[in-house]
């Protein structure tokens, strides 16, 4: 399972309020009262994914503007609840302390130094800056404002016939939206020549005045009204988004309107925190967490209030404030279901089971509760292994409410559950090797099913239970576990993002693998951790203590240490010790050079003359920031321009994937037919990404897995694992953030010239994972140290006993013998092999035994079409 519970993934919308997106750690920023500490901060990866940042900038001249600036601040928040972006106040040297009454009204402001206001154009660090001044009150919402992605945007000053008109100019004391990328970088701007400058770097003006009309882009007045204009106490018009009092006369002096609009915003703290958290609608966790804590003293807060605050403690991995919080107010209160409910899933977070499924049980009383407290109950019980009562209570849920997806997929979970320490009916206990990784099934990710059979068949033919004891990462590894696993050969741990803190979270380790420090220094058997990645997002808010410290201890145990892309290897290398650092390696996904591993992968004779792509939604503000409304719209565009080509498809790796064809349709009218991948046996998977012609893909495994059978891809980068993979490749070019201004364009005009010369194209995919089997063969020498397995691409090696007796057989080369090998080492397509009992490409079988074909985790090619009930929760 790789998705978090539906409750802690933000919805993408098209409007910016849906978003989630994190602050990262702010040189010269102070926590505030109520704000995350150094330990929980964002992962910052905008470099590798091309995350818009976006800041409110005000210079503020002197004290006498600082309460110009609160008021700002509470319009701001009152107007625009659900936005909460960094607030950078310029000032010419003000005192610190003089910004704590600003501080207490906003939890992202961040004092700078400054000369003047003309230094909104040269704020570091952001890409988009909406400047503002201490005069200017926000009545309506900025969405608008901030879609803009070009030039730089503000209302000219009025022509002789009173409208604005950009010939005029633009004023130094109004609104500004600033894109930083028509600029140019600080040091290109005031130390190169004109001449010695990059071509992107544009014009720098030293004022708003001075802002070329080539880079204005004109707002409605209504953008930036003036409150002068309201002579005669007229009333401010409707649909005002700023009003802008610069030069506006004093009070009672014929602007009763426009006052009173601002007087809303002159309110004392107390005051404003009860205006915000009575606002109705989405409100953004970081401004809700720092209005509504801490509670009043001597006050009960209200029971929602306090659930909403522990879910975006759940939600940003701080469970034990969740506890905190929920423990208390439900103390003695076995009529808050929902509370219970929450309660008892942060407990199951840290590994609190007993705790957690008596909370949980109180949740059951309420039928309206009771089928999500059921499946949470099952995921429970099947975490600590309790197969039976898991099935119990999926069971009772669906009692409570029979169209429940949640406990339905539990219950068909665990009704085919085979009992893990059933006796094997193929090689010995110690025969065998463990494998510790994610095992996805019904309508789970359709990467995730195919991933764990590529990292078997990099050891063995035979990829099934015979040869193979599963662990599934999430389960509880007690003491029954422990003694399966050291029973083993050998212990492999992956492939696939283990190292993400939100999917499944567990106290024991702090990423996906629920083990114990302590258990997992009594691991006797050999431990391998073999291309696993460092899943974290870009912005992604995460507790480092607890994962840095078992992943210590993993290190120091595994005897092979091996990371999917360069990437994880540096992320990970910078939470250990220098003592330790060097044991972490690199070691690709087994999908991406799964053409090496199955002859049967070959290029095809004819491929189908298609396009398929695939949109990813777990996470998806921290994918998509502000910018889905503008990512839809350009991949609209790129699928009119690409389908002049090829029939564009749309590949759905989970039933959630298919969002993006409605929303591409309602949205911009373009219908696209989907291949519903995660209904498809991994064989029927890999045949339709090895037959389409090329594949522009979001999730990680949308990219390897057709890239390892031989497919051109371009990837859409909303997570730095796809610019890590691409860099490993050395192709940077074939990635497109999903961020770009013209990505619609540089989409489609890259999608073209692949498919213009596609053998060129494909014999450049080839030629790339030529380096990755490399590295894998490397890697597997290593390992076969670990193993004592033979070399199964060639090399001579020792053959395990036949646990029937007979000579030659148990873990032999899976490919037929010595000098066999899965593909012609050249990269040109490969062909089936003497001795291999594969089938080549026209599926006749050369001589040899029949070795079993690599198992499937479906057991059809194509369902019929589910009513696509949603996989377990994690």
């Amino acid at each position: 399972m790789t998705t978090p519970e539906p409750s802690t993934t933000p919805e993408p919308s098209t409007t910016p309020e849906a978003t989630t997106s994190e602050p990262p750690d702010t040189p010269g920023s102070a926590p505030a009262p109520g704000s995350v500490t150094r330990t929980d901060s964002a992962d910052d990866r905008r470099a590798v994914t091309g995350k818009r940042r976006i800041a409110f900038a005000v210079y503020v001249a002197g004290v006498d503007e600082l309460p110009g600036l609160q008021a700002l601040l509470r319009s701001l928040a009152l107007s625009n609840p659900a936005l909460c972006e960094d607030v950078v106040v310029l000032h010419p040297g003000l005192p610190d302390d003089a910004f704590d009454a600003a501080r207490r009204l906003h939890p992202r402001l961040i004092p700078r130094v400054a000369a003047g206001r003309h230094d909104v154009f040269r704020l570091d660090g952001y890409d988009t800056v909406l400047a503002l001044t201490p005069a200017i009150v926000v009545l309506g919402r900025l969405d608008a404002l901030l879609k803009l992605r070009t030039g730089v945007a503000a209302v000219p000053r009025p022509g002789p016939d009173g409208v604005p008109d950009p010939r005029g100019g633009v004023p130094d004391d109004g609104l500004l939206v600033i894109q930083r990328q028509d600029l140019g970088p600080v040091d290109q701007r005031q130390d190169l020549a004109p001449e010695d400058r990059p071509q992107s770097s544009g014009p720098v003006p030293p004022a708003a005045k001075d802002i070329p009309e080539s880079l204005l882009v004109p707002l409605d007045s209504r953008d930036d009204f003036r409150a002068r204009r309201l002579h005669d106490d007229l009333p401010v018009p409707e649909g005002v988004v700023v009003l802008n009092f610069t030069d506006a006369p004093a009070t009672g002096t014929g602007l009763a309107p426009a006052h009173a609009a601002r007087d809303r915003f002159d309110l004392d703290d107390e005051a404003f925190r009860a205006a915000y958290l009575a606002l109705p609608g989405p409100h953004h966790p970081d401004l809700l967490l720092h209005l509504a804590l801490p509670f009043p003293a001597g006050t009960r807060p209200p029971i929602d209030l306090v659930r909403q605050l522990a879910e975006i403690h759940r939600g940003r991995g701080r469970h034990d404030e969740a506890v905190a919080l929920l423990g208390e107010a439900v103390a003695g209160r076995p009529d808050l279901p929902r509370c219970h409910e929450t309660l008892g899933v942060c407990l199951m977070a840290l590994s609190r089971y007993e705790e957690a499924e008596t909370h949980l049980l109180l949740a059951t009383a309420s039928p309206d509760f009771a089928p999500r407290a059921f499946g949470q109950l099952a995921r429970l019980a099947w975490l600590l292994g309790r197969t039976e009562d898991a099935r119990g209570y999926a069971l009772a849920g669906l009692e409570s409410d029979p169209t429940d997806a949640n406990c339905r997929a539990w219950y068909a979970r665990t009704t085919k559950r085979v009992i893990p320490d059933r006796p094997s009916e193929g090689a010995p206990t110690g025969e065998q090797l463990a494998h510790v990784a994610l095992f996805a099934d019904g309508e789970e990710n359709a990467g995730d099913k195919v991933l764990p059979e590529a990292v078997r068949s990099c050891f063995t033919s035979d990829t099934g239970p015979e040869r193979w004891h599963q662990q599934h990462a999430h389960l509880l590894v007690d003491e029954a576990a422990l003694e399966r696993l050291n029973a083993r050969r050998a212990v492999i741990v992956g492939g696939g993002g283990l190292f993400l803190p939100d999917t499944a979270p567990n106290g024991n380790s702090g990423w996906q693998w629920n083990i114990s420090d302590d258990v997992l220094a009594r691991i006797t058997a050999p431990l391998a951790v073999f291309a696993v990645g460092y899943n974290v997002f870009d912005g992604q808010r995460y507790r480092r203590e607890r994962f840095a410290a078992s992943l210590r201890a993993l290190v120091e145990r595994s005897a092979f240490f091996g990371l999917r892309n360069h990437g994880s290897v540096a992320r990970v290398r910078e939470l250990l010790p220098d003592s330790l650092r060097e044991k972490v390696r690199y070691q690709p996904c087994p999908t991406t050079v799964a053409r090496h591993l199955d002859p049967r992968l070959a290029e095809p004779a004819v491929r189908d003359d298609t396009v398929l792509i695939n949109c990813a939604y777990d996470r998806a503000g921290l994918r998509f920031g502000h910018d889905y409304g503008h990512f839809l719209a350009e991949m609209a565009e790129a699928i009119r321009a690409i389908s002049a080509s090829a029939e564009v498809r749309y590949a759905a790796h989970m039933p959630a994937d298919e969002r993006f064809v409605d929303d591409l349709r309602r949205e911009h009218g373009l219908t696209l037919p989907v291949e519903p991948l995660y209904l498809l046996s991994n064989d029927a998977i890999r045949d339709l990404y090895r037959r389409t012609r090329l594949v522009i893909g979001m999730r990680g495994h949308a990219g390897m897995i057709p890239f390892g059978c031989g497919t051109p891809v371009i990837s859409l980068v909303s997570h730095p694992k796809l610019a890590y993979f691409l860099a490993d490749i050395d192709r940077p070019d074939w990635g497109v953030s999903v961020h770009e201004r013209a990505l619609g364009a540089r989409l489609a005009e890259r999608a073209r010239a692949m498919l213009a010369d596609h053998t060129a194209a494909v014999a450049d995919v080839h030629d790339r994972q030529r380096a990755l089997w490399s590295v894998t063969r490397e890697n597997l020498a290593r390992l076969r140290e670990l193993t004592g397995l033979p070399d199964p691409f060639g090399g001579p090696g020792t053959v395990l006993a036949d646990p029937s007796g007979g000579p030659g057989a148990g873990l032999s080369d899976p490919f037929g013998g010595p000098g066999a090998g899965p593909s012609d080492p050249s990269g040109d397509p490969g062909t089936g092999l003497p001795g291999t009992g594969r089938p080549g490409p026209s599926g006749d079988r050369s001589a040899g035994p029949a070795l079993p074909a690599p198992r499937s985790a479906a057991g059809q090619d194509r369902a019929a079409r589910s009513l696509r009930t949603a996989p377990p929760t994690p």
